[in-house]
Order: structure tokens, then C-alpha cells, then sequence
């Protein structure tokens, strides 16, 4: 199951250096194709747009399809996507080529998180999702510096050239290590859809954009906050970056495994431990070393929140998980647009580098409010529930809403049911 899961993680690695190593490219992008630096960055914003466009849409045309089927035809599309960007000849081709790999972005994330999730055991489907957004993570530690060296130095074509080869690998890894998915059944779209009339998705999804627009509010603009606050180097940010990446990876992990253990309590630290950090960060922003150790806490807790975000979307799709898990990362999307958005406001109104910061310790405290407002939510159905059982002990406040566990995975009993197939028996 390791090969499974490390094949997904590569079409993972892939996506993430795409998405990302623009921004290490503008410059010689813009010199290139002889456009500002401003319509070189919409190359940033039209990809975000196009992921929160493409989840659900491609989720969607795909949803008769054998799940590896489908990450099978989203890799493809995702190389033919990169391949149009390394042949791009001006900007709208390039344009082109980013929207066309940004498309499959959130499906590949959402149907990729319900295949590894099934891949393993009930108590290991948190962990299973971490590992498959570690390629995410290595993306950023790995891919967009490597990706930006290889731009700067043989052209910025060389490195799409390399993402084209680095999804060729991912596409292979898919078709020959990924065990066959079953195809939804008919009608399946139907019910997924309706997944969407549950208020608890919806809390789900708006914790994902709060939380995670917290990240980014403060991220987007690290750069400057290092160099005009806290005295680096502009040479020094790639290394701060790479420090970041690192905590993300640390956080990518322990998110899982907390996850694993207790979905919402782990939510709630790990929501609550982000706003704390990013306070703390706007005071110790203004020293190197300080701002050094707060930057790598912040990496760590920051990508913390995606394990359980996810899980929590799918925990609460019940019968539908794939849909719902493609619109949590267009969410997460919405929340990078949301908070860079906030921020560069605050930064235009003169309220200094350290006002994203601020704002996504804000972004992040409403994110953990609506976590907690789907908690109470969970533990009055459970009441309401227990009070019609059969006089079986009642749940423990504060205890999570029993569901069926996110995976049918070889080995984990037969009492297992799928909430992606709902195997009758």
C-alpha cells in the first residue's frame, strides 16, 4: 500500500510545484513575453481561480468513472497542461496551459484522498491523506526552489519541461501501482450532490477557507515582513522558505496522526494553535532569529490544519466523500485568495507588513469558531439520538458523532463499511 500511496503523492509533488513556482518566475516570465510583472502575477491568480472552478466540475464529469480511471485522465490532462506551458509562445498560450493543469488540481486532491484513504485500514485514513499531501509539502520544500533555479538559469520553459516529466512519472506510478477502484454506482452524482444540502459540509467547508485564508493572509506577503522587519537579506528569503517548507512537512505529519486519534479535539488545538502563532509572530517578526523559529512553527502548524480539514469534510460526506473532498480544495483555494487578498487591503491602507499577520490570526479564530459551532452541532444530534436509543449508554459530551468510517481497506474486518460504497451486506 506504501507504492499506492507514494505513486499518489508524486502526482501530489507534481501539482504543488505548478502551482507554486510561478512566483519565483515572474520576473523572467515577464521579461520574456513582454508583459508587467502585475499581469505576470494574474499567471498566480488565474490558476487559483481555475482550481476552485475545476474541483467540482471535473469531480463531477468524472463521477461514473472508476476512481483510478479518473486520476489516470487528470494526470494526463495535467501534462498536457504543463507541456502547452513549456511550448507557450506568449502569454495568452501560457495563460492557457496554467488554467488547463489548474482544472485538475482539485479533483486529483479529492478523489486522491478517497483512494488513499481506502488503501488502508479505518484508523489509519487521516494519516493516509498525510501522507498523500506530503508530495504537497515537498513541492514546497523541493520542487519550487529546485524549479526556480532551473528557470533561472536554462529559462523559465525548462521548468515546465521538468513538471511535464515529473507528471510522466506520477501517470506511470498511478497505472502501475494504484489497485483498481471500484466505479461509483448509477445515480451516484445525484447523491453526491445532495450532500451539499447538509449544513454541517457547508461549516466544514467555510472552516477550511477561514483556517487555511488564515495561512495564507500571512504567507503572501512573508517576503517583505523578513526583509523590511526583520533584516534578512533579500538572498536569505529562498532559505527562509525552505525552513518554512520543512515545518510544513513536520505539521503535514503530526496533523495526520492527531487526526487519527481525535478529529475535532485536534482541530480545535490545532485552529486555536494558529491564531496564537500568528500573534506571536507580529511581535517577533521584528528580529531575525526570533522571526526565524516563529517562521518554522508557523509551516508546522499552519499545514497541521490540512489533515484534519479534509478528513472532517469527508467525515461528514457520508456516501459522497469524493465530491465533497474536491470542493474543500477548491476551498482551501478561496482561503488563499480570501487572505492574500485581506492582507495586500491592510498593506494598501498603510497598516504596515504586519497586518496580514493580524489578519490571518483573525481569519484563523473565525475558522476555529465555526469548528466549534460543528461540534456543538455533532453533539446535540448525538442527544437527540441517544435519548431515542434503546437505553445504551449515551455519548460522552463532547464525544464526535459516530459515522461509518471513511474506508473498506483488506484486512480491517469484516465489520467495516465504506462511506464511499456503502457495501450492503
Amino acid at each position: 500500500m506504501r507504492a499506492s500511496l507514494l505513486a499518489l503523492a508524486i502526482g501530489a509533488f507534481g501539482i504543488g510545484t505548478t502551482e507554486f513556482v510561478i512566483v519565483g518566475l515572474l520576473p523572467e516570465v515577464a521579461d520574456d513575453l513582454s508583459v508587467s510583472i502585475p499581469s505576470a502575477g494574474m499567471l498566480v491568480t488565474g490558476y487559483a481561480l481555475g482550481v476552485v472552478v475545476g474541483a467540482p466540475l471535473m469531480t463531477a464529469a468524472g463521477a461514473r468513472l472508476p476512481r483510478k480511471t479518473m486520476l489516470v485522465v487528470l494526470m494526463a490532462i495535467f501534462i498536457a497542461g504543463n507541456l502547452l506551458c513549456a511550448l507557450a509562445g506568449d502569454y495568452t498560450a501560457l495563460m492557457g496551459g496554467r488554467l488547463i493543469a489548474a482544472l485538475t488540481h482539485g479533483a486529483f486532491f479529492g478523489i486522491g484522498s478517497v483512494v488513499a484513504a481506502d488503501l488502508v485500514a479505518p484508523d489509519r485514513r487521516a494519516s493516509a491523506i498525510a501522507l498523500m499531501f506530503t508530495g504537497l509539502t515537498l513541492a514546497n520544500v523541493l520542487g519550487v526552489p529546485l524549479g526556480t533555479f532551473l528557470g533561472q538559469e536554462f529559462g523559465w520553459r525548462s521548468t515546465f519541461w521538468a513538471v511535464t516529466g515529473i507528471g510522466i512519472v506520477g501517470l506511470v506510478g498511478l497505472i502501475a501501482l494504484v489497485p483498481a477502484q471500484p466505479a461509483p454506482e448509477r445515480g451516484a452524482l445525484r447523491g453526491e450532490l445532495a450532500v451539499f444540502r447538509k449544513p454541517q459540509v457547508w461549516l466544514a467547508l467555510t472552516t477550511t477557507v477561514l483556517g487555511f485564508g488564515g495561512v495564507f493572509a500571512s504567507f503572501t506577503y512573508l517576503a517583505p515582513m523578513m526583509t523590511e522587519l526583520a533584516g534578512f537579506s533579500d538572498g536569505a528569503v529562498a532559505w527562509l522558505l525552505v525552513l518554512f517548507g520543512v515545518g510544513l512537512c513536520v505539521g503535514n505529519v503530526l496533523g495526520g496522526r492527531a487526526a487519527d486519534r481525535a478529529l475535532m479535539p485536534s482541530l480545535y488545538l490545532i485552529l486555536g494553535g494558529l491564531c496564537l502563532v500568528l500573534v506571536v509572530f507580529t511581535f517577533t517578526s521584528r528580529a531575525a532569529v526570533p522571526a526565524a523559529i516563529t517562521l518554522a512553527a508557523f509551516g508546522a502548524i499552519g499545514f497541521a490544519t490540512v489533515p484534519p480539514l479534509q478528513a472532517r469534510v469527508m467525515q461528514q460526506a457520508a456516501g459522497a466523500p469524493a465530491l465533497a473532498s474536491a470542493a474543500n480544495i477548491a476551498a482551501f483555494n478561496l482561503g488563499n485568495a480570501l487572505g492574500a487578498w485581506l492582507g495586500g487591503l491592510a498593506v494598501a491602507h498603510g497598516l504596515g507588513w504586519t497586518s496580514p499577520t493580524w489578519i490571518g490570526a483573525g481569519l484563523a479564530a473565525a475558522g476555529l469558531g465555526t469548528a466549534a459551532l460543528s461540534g456543538r452541532l455533532d453533539r446535540r444530534s448525538q442527544g437527540r439520538h441517544g435519548s431515542r436509543g434503546s437505553g445504551g449508554p449515551h455519548p460522552q459530551p463532547g464525544a464526535e458523532l459516530p459515522t461509518a468510517p471513511l474506508t473498506h481497506a483488506p484486512g480491517a474486518g469484516h465489520g467495516t463499511h465504506s462511506i464511499v460504497e456503502q457495501k450492503s451486506r
